[in-house]
């Protein structure tokens, strides 16, 4: 218990709590820490710092001090790279391996929105085409679009907070972040790291509500310009209904992921990629391989191989080394999972690999051939080591069934046909296609987006700036015309 820390509330004003939450570690239920949590009273003050200071235009931080602030925010986490990762592999779960990429990319997102901020200001807006514009001059500037809120998701602690975080503090928008409870504490050392680089308290405050009405006033209330989540469809698409008129918001949830593997693919490679893009953080993703097509005559042998690569994937302490595959977040979790994978067994579904919990809190990567349309594996998002390969006769049927449900998000087919990737480029419905890799690649540059069910707007470092601002337009017509 004597490494047991206590985090306070990050606030603009200091206040006493509403409570406490515990954070555990999902592998072993150890306790890591407890956090303060705020009320309605906690929320409203938070609002009201935020929009008192972003309707003070003489409070406004300069582009270059916000430039400053970034690049020592990008220091000080490349000289905590390990301390960061190992904070968020003991948190969420996913393995210190990948939690090092993680934290990598949350620095380069730091240094992605100061390279924005330098390249993009505004544009010129031709006049003198028309009569009515002759003589007159105009452009834009951006500025910022008000108070952000920021609600986080669990499964990339630290990552996600920098994509919804450091695009509104490098644009110069007041922000208030909710992390995920089960992994705050890389969201509150972020917090920590902005105001250590100088970023005064009230630009970046970080709430964890004590109950579900504080949450909802946080997000609802007309303070608010801009609403980012990332979580649950059902939770999002709810918010996103009771959002005060104006409130702008993106959101990004998740889907059921399909890949095509095409007769001419490399399938050795197609299943090494199927490995890491389905087994990838347990699964906890949400562009995370779900549903693998691939000819009926070539369906077994394929999905037989990946059962065999899945059984060899190390599953266990997530701050090993050595750990390819943790823990989900809750035991409840791994009690879902293992209902839906029986649900497909007994429905016609063959399991070729795992299909029994390991412990409470990991489940081993399964695979299954086969499952049926009607199954909640075949049509939900899983959000576990599932992946299920499915034997098909006609390609075009095939596209149909991937592109049959509510959600769309990011696929990927293998193929060294160049034909045949225009083809599926044009029929498969998708934000995003990749070709010869897996469906979880990602880089925080590049656009993502979920469509229908899978989400609202457009995410990745630059396009969330944009978001967070608007253009505000000057014409100028010289005074002596």
């Amino acid at each position: 218990m004597n490494n047991v820390k206590h985090y306070g509330l990050l606030l603009a004003d200091n206040t006493n709590p509403a409570g406490t939450i515990d954070v555990t570690a999902p592998f072993d239920g150890a306790l890591i820490a407890t956090c303060e949590t705020g009320d309605e009273t906690h929320v409203d003050g938070a609002l009201a710092a935020a929009h008192r200071l972003y309707r003070s235009r003489s409070a406004w931080l300069p582009l270059p001090e916000r430039i400053a602030i970034l690049d020592r925010v990008a220091e000080i986490m490349s000289d905590e790279h390990e301390d960061l990762a190992l904070q968020a592999a003991r948190e969420g779960g996913k393995p210190l391996i990948d939690s090092r990429v993680e934290v990598t990319r949350a620095i380069d997102g730091i240094k992605l929105c100061v390279e924005d901020l330098r390249a993009e200001q505004g544009h010129v807006i031709p006049m003198g085409g028309t009569a009515s514009s002759t003589g007159r001059i105009a452009f834009t500037q951006r500025e910022p679009i008000g108070v952000v809120v920021a609600v986080s998701a669990f499964n990339h602690p630290l990552n996600l907070i920098v994509h919804q975080v450091a695009p509104a503090v490098a644009v110069g928008c007041p922000v208030i972040v909710k992390p995920a409870a089960d992994t705050a504490l890389s969201c509150i050392r972020f917090v920590e790291i902005l105001r250590e680089a100088g970023l005064p308290d009230a630009w970046c405050q970080c709430l964890i509500t004590d109950n579900r009405d504080a949450a909802q006033k946080l997000v609802t209330d007309d303070r608010v310009g801009f609403f980012s989540f990332i979580g649950s469809a059902k939770v999002g698409w709810y918010l996103r209904s009771q959002l005060a008129p104006g409130t702008r918001c993106a959101l990004e949830h998740g889907g059921v992921a399909p890949l095509f593997v095409l007769p001419d693919a490399n399938v050795d490679a197609a299943i090494s990629s199927v490995l890491k893009g389905g087994f990838y953080h347990a699964g906890q993703v949400c562009v995370s391989v779900q549903r693998v097509f691939i000819e009926r005559s070539m369906a077994r042998d394929f999905a037989t191989s990946l059962a065999q690569g899945a059984k060899a994937l190390r599953i266990g302490d997530p701050t090993s080394p050595d750990t390819e595959i943790g823990p989900l977040i809750r035991p409840g979790e791994v009690n879902r999972v293992h209902e839906w994978v029986q649900e497909a067994v007994s429905a016609g579904a063959e399991m070729l690999s795992g299909g029994e919990p390991l412990s409470e809190s990991t489940y081993p990567c399964t695979v299954l051939l086969d499952p049926p349309p009607d199954v909640r594996m075949s049509n939900m998002e899983v959000f576990g080591p599932v992946v299920c390969v499915y034997g098909y006769d006609d390609l075009d049927a095939a596209i149909e069934t991937a592109n049959s449900l509510p959600f769309a998000f990011q696929s990927a087919v293998f193929t060294n046909n160049f034909d045949q990737t225009i083809e599926m480029f044009n029929k498969l419905d998708a934000s995003a296609i990749m070709v010869n890799d897996h469906t979880a690649f990602r880089i925080d540059s590049m656009p993502f987006a979920g469509l229908r069910q899978s989400g609202l707007g457009v995410g990745g470092i630059s396009h969330t700036m944009h978001d967070m601002t608007f253009e505000k337009m000057l014409v100028m017509r010289p005074g002596n015309v």
